[in-house]
């Protein structure tokens, strides 16, 4: 007796085995070679969205799509790879264009949120000959000016007399009062944000204020925030600020004074959170590793860099801080100070550097929002923002101011203290355009005068140092 002899049913023979067999091996090659398809056609289309990325082609416009007014035009800016920098150094520089805005900057975004925030608590009502004051180097004021011609405000915008010339024409050009006055400490009165609030207070008094009695009444609005300042010229308000009846249609139709307040204005923050970074992370992909920002104020920085982190907590934001700022010390060292106040050689009081718009040596509600979400900074010299400008419109033809220019050096430094080169984005913000500064950053002469060299090489210096460098 054989063990283990099998008794096969009468129908299996060697034919049913040879057609078992080949069905098998058919079933397995066919298994092989769809699945070999499958993997080289997701790979053809992963290839073909990459070289869509990059592909030049115009901004696609949806059909029926009609903004309203000047204000529709505002935010929704392109995000812009930095071909240039992003090819040198191995990772995805994007600029948030801001200078796209109707206004030609990111601060568009800034005036009307704080604009519709007013009008939507109450405290102003359009095309009633109320007027925004505000203390700015330019950008902002700007920026309040086109939104109020738009919404039926009238503006005095107050500003240093060393700005660029340039701001001061385009905010005449927008039927702003212009105000210039000497640099100050913000702990001086004669400092342009406290004038421009001076100016808003004494606004509500003028009309007003016709006899001795009524002189040292004070016509101040309460709003719940001791950043805004609302006046009225109408006599239907309580000596502490309050109202009897909201729909008083005195107080509702007589001229206000408002001080937008940019630097202690939460508005500033929440028109960052609300608006540019969730475009960034939506324009992204939901894919950020860094992001890079100067703070003149601070709600930029703080606005967006606590959304991104809201969404991932590993995204890193970074200070790009100019010579003179104080913030850089801030963030590195818990001090708010720079070496060069003590040097007697300042060449303005503010914050001594020929760029405009970012840095400062004070604390600001909104700077206070966005001091504990920096994990690093890097002070950037006038000569390395100034170099990085010339780069830019040689190597992409960009034509961007100083704060977009330190942005980006920020942006160099960051990546190479990490020794990024495997594809990571880093975004940041190009603020404005050049054409705000051509008298001053743009012009060789102005800069030979104030011995700031102009040698785009420095920017290929930086890109060629090694990986973990303390650039």
């Amino acid at each position: 007796m054989k063990l283990f002899e099998l008794t096969l049913p009468p129908w299996y023979s060697n034919a049913v085995v040879r057609h078992i067999t080949f069905g098998i091996l058919i079933g397995f090659t066919l298994s092989v070679t769809s699945t070999s398809i499958s993997s080289y056609w997701r790979s053809r289309r992963r290839q073909s969205l990459l070289q869509e990325q990059h592909k030049s082609r115009p901004i696609e416009l949806r059909s029926n799509e009609v903004v309203y007014g000047v204000t529709g035009l505002i935010g929704n800016t392109p995000l812009v790879r930095i071909d240039s920098l992003s090819d040198a150094l191995g990772v995805e520089i994007l600029g948030k264009a801001e200078f796209l805005n109707p206004g030609g900057s990111v601060k568009d975004r800034v005036a009307l949120r704080i604009i519709e925030d007013a009008e939507r608590r109450g405290l102003l009502h359009p095309h009633t000959g109320s007027r925004i004051f505000e203390g700015t180097v330019g950008s902002t004021g700007i920026s309040i000016a086109t939104i109020a011609k738009a919404r039926g405000y009238d503006t005095t915008i107050i500003m240093p007399d060393d700005v660029a010339l340039e701001k001061v024409n385009a905010l005449q050009a927008l039927g702003a009062d212009v105000q210039r006055v000497r640099p100050a400490s913000i702990v001086d009165k004669r400092q342009y944000v406290n004038i421009a609030r001076r100016a808003a207070i004494e606004f509500g008094r003028s009309d007003i204020g016709k006899g001795l009695q009524d002189a040292h009444k004070s016509h101040e609005l309460r709003t719940g925030s001791a950043s805004v300042v609302v006046t009225t010229t109408s006599s239907h308000i309580n000596a502490e600020g309050s109202i009897d009846d909201p729909l008083d249609e005195d107080l509702l139709s007589k001229p206000r004074g408002f001080f937008a307040d940019q630097f202690e204005n939460r508005s500033n923050f929440e028109a960052h959170y609300d608006g540019t970074g969730p475009e960034i992370w939506r324009q992204t992909n939901s894919h950020v590793d860094a992001f890079v920002s100067g703070a003149g104020t601070g709600g930029t920085i703080a606005g967006i860099g606590r959304f991104l982190k809201s969404m991932d907590e590993e995204v890193q934001v970074v200070l790009a801080d100019p010579e003179g700022s104080g913030l850089y010390n801030k963030v590195k060292h818990g001090v708010l100070y720079d070496r060069r106040e003590a040097e007697g050689t300042k060449r303005r009081h503010q914050v001594d550097t020929v760029v405009e718009g970012i840095g400062i040596n004070r604390m600001t509600n909104n700077i206070d929002l966005a001091i504990p979400i920096i994990d690093d900074a890097f002070r950037i010299t006038d000569v390395e923002a100034v170099a990085m400008s010339r780069y830019l419109v040689q190597n992409d033809g960009l034509f961007l101011g100083s704060s977009s220019a330190c942005n980006l050096v920020a942006c160099i430094k960051f990546v190479k203290k990490r020794g990024w080169r495997d594809g990571q984005t880093l975004v940041t913000i190009l603020c404005d355009s050049g054409n705000r500064h051509y008298s001053k950053f743009w012009n060789d002469d102005y800069l030979r005068k104030a011995n700031i060299p102009v040698d785009r090489s420095i920017i290929d210096d930086l890109i060629a140092q090694p990986a973990g460098s303390g650039v």
